[in-house]
């Protein structure tokens, strides 16, 4: 599985919000749906928070197939 960086320019974004710039989901209405039936580890941990709070150099792994590194742009 290959990481994929993902840059933001504030301090943190949520899980929700990732979520939406990764494509996983479409729109913000999809996310708790998504989030109810994926398998989503931040950091190596089991996260289902829509409003986890993801900052540079946390690792978000999305059911085994995605993996994401938040870092500062």
């Amino acid at each position: 599985m290959q990481e994929k960086t993902v840059p933001i320019d504030t301090d943190y974004i949520t899980l929700g919000q990732l979520l939406k710039l990764t494509d996983a989901v479409n729109s913000g209405g999809q996310v708790k749906a998504f989030l109810a039936e994926a398998h989503i580890l931040v950091n190596g941990e089991e996260e289902n928070r829509r409003g986890k709070k993801l900052y540079p150099e946390d690792r978000v792994e999305i059911n085994g197939l995605h993996s994401f590194v938040i870092a500062r742009s």
